[in-house]
């Protein structure tokens, strides 16, 4: 659930370079109060195709809910899926875009050993609207 879906779309289509899919969705009415389990709500958003798997490649749904509903930022340790995670060129440089994009850091830097596969530098960070993101760079 985005606060701003359009603002959060454009955050991964810049930063990430994923590619929005079909059309904007506007639901509203009975159809969507019966699949969410919620009454008078609209939901609007996009779908967009995550980098790197072509054509059917999975994708990111970001939708906003209305009215809005609560709850708590994940958090890198919580249950659930709790973080995105994306391989990059330039850990360093992505996560300078990200910050400046009103991203913040959850973790610091680190390299790790990984045996038959090289070594992984990775950092934890968050998105504009607080969303767990993992940054990967390899060397093989």
């Amino acid at each position: 659930m985005a606060r701003d879906w359009r603002a959060l779309s454009t955050f991964y289509q810049e930063v990430f370079e994923c590619v929005p899919i079909g059309v904007e969705r506007d639901y509203v009415g009975e159809t969507v109060n019966r699949v969410t389990g919620m009454s008078r709500v609209r939901v609007s958003g996009q779908h967009l195709r995550l980098p790197g798997h072509g054509d059917a490649g999975p994708t990111l749904e970001i939708f906003q809910y209305e009215p809005a509903g609560t709850r708590p930022n994940l958090t890198v340790q919580g249950p659930g899926f709790a973080h995105l995670a994306f391989e990059v060129d330039d850990l360093a440089t992505k996560r300078e875009e990200i910050i400046k994009r009103g991203g913040r850091d959850v973790g610091e830097v680190v390299t790790l050993p990984i045996e038959g596969e090289g070594s992984l530098t990775l950092l934890y960070l968050e998105d504009p609207e607080g969303n767990v993101l993992e940054l990967q760079q390899w060397e093989r």
